[in-house]
């Protein structure tokens, strides 16, 4: 395959807000802001875009319209790889598809701890006098500029289940694969284990305080799904104990040095790691703008 390589002059736009997506870029040289409304009177820059970073991989995953415009903001130079270049750059670069996982990780670790911020800051606004209301929400106005942005494009993201999509993904006698009876724990919130989940047959649980008096079931998952992302991307603790729901439980485990050797063997499980990704992200920037809505609409006079 050919890479192409395109350059860009300060201030010239690299992609569009609201474009068709049907390529990813990866940024070599310069700096690019990312922009939503950009050029009306209400544009915001959401992010800073620096080499080494990727840009455009949401739009092309799950073919999405682009969801911001990017916007060179000194002399730039970009690689490109069109859709349907993908499969056949990932197979001469494996080791691309970790970093195009850990951007996407390290995005959803971002928009959770600012969907974390905002929620608690929401709760401590609905609790707070007259007089701390105006310095609660100034704490928190790059978020509602974020929404302010965004709020005529807030509807719920259209997602396609993995188990729709991926039905095909199977797992053979080279992957690494676990069974397990009704009852059993897969995995223990607080630990630090550092492989994500596959579950290909029966039926999961997902808790959190798991045992205890204020146990709280979080989720219910079926097969094509996956958990236990973050901690094969970026060693974070688990967030939920996982339990099988049936017996003949069946999941498969993948560490970060299987991944080169999971592309080889089955691209689409690949796809579908990285289709995860993006849909976790655009649910977290969907439930994000949520409260940030709730917070402008209520609080914001």
């Amino acid at each position: 395959m050919s890479i192409v390589v395109k350059t860009f002059s300060n201030g010239e736009v690299i992609i569009k807000e609201g474009d068709l997506g049907k390529s990813i870029f990866r940024l070599v040289e310069g700096n690019a802001g990312v922009y939503a409304d950009y050029g009306k009177k209400e544009q915001f820059r959401l992010a800073v875009l620096k080499p080494g970073d990727y840009f455009g991989e949401m739009a092309l995953i799950e073919e999405y319209p682009r969801s911001a415009t990017v916007v060179a903001e000194c002399s730039v130079k970009v690689i490109e790889v069109p859709e349907n270049e993908l499969n056949s750059f990932f197979a001469e670069n494996p080791d691309v598809i970790l970093e195009l996982m850990d951007h996407l990780g390290n995005k959803v670790k971002s928009m959770t701890n600012d969907y974390n911020e905002a929620q608690a800051l929401l709760k401590e606004l609905s609790e707070a006098d007259a007089g701390k209301k105006n310095g609660l929400f100034s704490k928190i106005k790059k978020h509602v500029n974020m929404y302010q942005s965004n709020k005529n494009k807030t509807g719920e993201p259209q997602e396609e289940s993995l188990n729709d999509k991926y039905s095909d993904v199977t797992f053979d006698e080279s992957d690494r694969v676990e069974a397990y009876d009704k009852g059993k724990i897969i995995c223990i919130e607080g630990d630090q284990d550092s492989c994500l989940y596959i579950l290909h047959n029966g039926k999961v649980g997902l808790f959190n305080n798991y045992g205890e008096r204020n146990e709280v079931k979080q989720d219910e998952l079926t097969p094509i799904s996956i958990f236990g992302e973050m901690g094969m991307l970026s060693g974070a603790a688990r967030e939920y104990t996982a339990v099988a729901f049936a017996d003949n439980t069946y999941v498969e485990l993948i560490y970060r040095e299987d991944m080169e050797s999971v592309f080889a063997n089955n691209p689409a499980k690949v796809d579908m790691i990285l289709s995860f990704l993006s849909q976790r992200l655009r649910r977290l920037n969907a439930d994000f703008l949520k409260i940030c809505k709730e917070i402008t609409e209520t609080y914001g006079d």
